[in-house]
């Protein structure tokens, strides 16, 4: 399959393009404001699916709203035409569409003229009015806020908000890609289309999730970053690290037993940490009620000891980095674990509860 793709150095063509060459389709021509005419129309003669993703948002004279969207779609439609292929056409617009403005008066121009070219030779259109799409490769300071509230908060540059509480829809970007690609499969028909995964909220609303995000750095708490628009907002947000943000450096604390160090704090499913003992060194004595651990033995040896704290009961377990298995402790038993190797011991250690130094559920009895 022969795919044209107009406005393929945009924020929406790079990343299509990146996608539509991960599911194998290698005979795609990137069509961009340096691509010649000549190149445009030998382009167009052979496509089997053309992408017209290219326009105008923010010129500098607004006669180039018409020049760029609907003019340009005009000569597309006219060579596709000539090449008498009823070659299926998807188009970029917007919701403005429907505005009295000379930005939308062009996109409702160009959507006029891609239903026309169906009508009159039979081929499929799409035409998306896309609201805010935002994603990785958005440039700030341009057409997206959610770009540019992402640039500013990872570079310490203040934002502006005008009305924190205006209303907002936005589309991901993986979600459009994704829709997109799944018009080259056939058995979508012609029409006005949306990306069915749209999100509603607030300027506010956003600006607030970003800024949490930053602060992650500091407090250590994630936000619910699994799914949803949180998820989204997430990987958009760490797109605009630059290689020197990569990597920050978390505090350590340390004794004569060895070190310990919290990773990674989550609202609702506890924290992860790590902690090293030296050899012949016991670290717990202490038993919970309600709060229960994971562990695992990521570097040498470790003796985990257990009792019941009423019974005294007694059971022990010595596990090495070699068997990959995770010991739990259990409420009411009190646990404690010693390095018996000749190595450093490292272990890796979640709780199911961020620890609260005001109530921390940590009740000392050595073993």
């Amino acid at each position: 399959m022969n795919i044209v793709v107009t406005g393929a150095k945009g924020f929406i063509g790079k990343n299509l393009c990146v996608m539509l060459s991960e599911k194998g389709y290698d005979s795609v021509k990137y069509i961009d404001k340096d691509t010649s005419k000549n190149e445009i129309e030998h382009a167009l003669d052979t496509a089997d699916f053309v992408y017209h993703l290219a326009g105008i948002n923010r010129p500098i004279d607004e006669s180039e709203f018409t020049e760029g969207n609907a003019n340009f779609t005009e000569f597309v439609l006219n060579r596709l035409k000539s090449n008498d292929r009823n070659t299926p056409v998807m188009l970029s617009s917007s919701i403005q569409a429907n505005l009295d403005n000379a930005y939308g008066a062009s996109k409702a121009k160009a959507e006029a003229l891609v239903s026309k070219y169906g009508s009159e030779t039979g081929a499929s259109t799409f035409i998306y009015r896309f609201p805010n799409v935002f994603g990785k490769w958005c440039r700030p300071n341009y057409n997206s806020f959610v770009a540019t509230f992402c640039h500013n908060i990872v570079n310490d540059i203040d934002i502006n908000i005008h009305d924190r509480s205006a209303p907002v829809t936005l589309v991901y970007i993986d979600d459009v890609c994704k829709v997109l690609i799944g018009l080259l499969d056939g058995g979508v028909e012609s029409g006005l289309k949306q990306v069915p995964m749209e999100y509603n909220t607030t300027v506010g609303q956003v600006a607030d999730l970003l800024q949490a995000f930053s602060d992650s750095r500091v407090n250590l708490v994630t936000e619910h970053v699994g799914n949803g628009l949180t998820r989204a907002l997430y990987s958009t947000y760490l797109s605009y690290f630059e290689p020197s943000k990569f990597h920050y450096t978390l505090p350590k604390y340390g004794d004569e037993r060895g070190v310990f160090c919290e990773m990674l704090k989550t609202k609702e499913s506890g924290q992860f940490s790590f902690f090293t003992a030296h050899k012949g060194i016991t670290r717990g004595g202490h038993y919970h009620h309600s709060k229960n651990e994971k562990f695992l033995v990521i570097k040498g040896e470790a003796l985990f000891k257990f009792e019941h704290v009423v019974t005294g009961e007694r059971y022990e377990l010595t596990v090495n980095s070699e068997e990959a298995t995770v010991v739990e402790t259990v409420p009411g038993w009190s646990h404690a674990v010693t390095n018996v190797g000749d190595d450093e011991l490292i272990v890796m250690l979640w709780a199911n509860e961020v620890f609260d130094r005001d109530a921390p559920d940590t009740i000392a009895k050595p073993l």
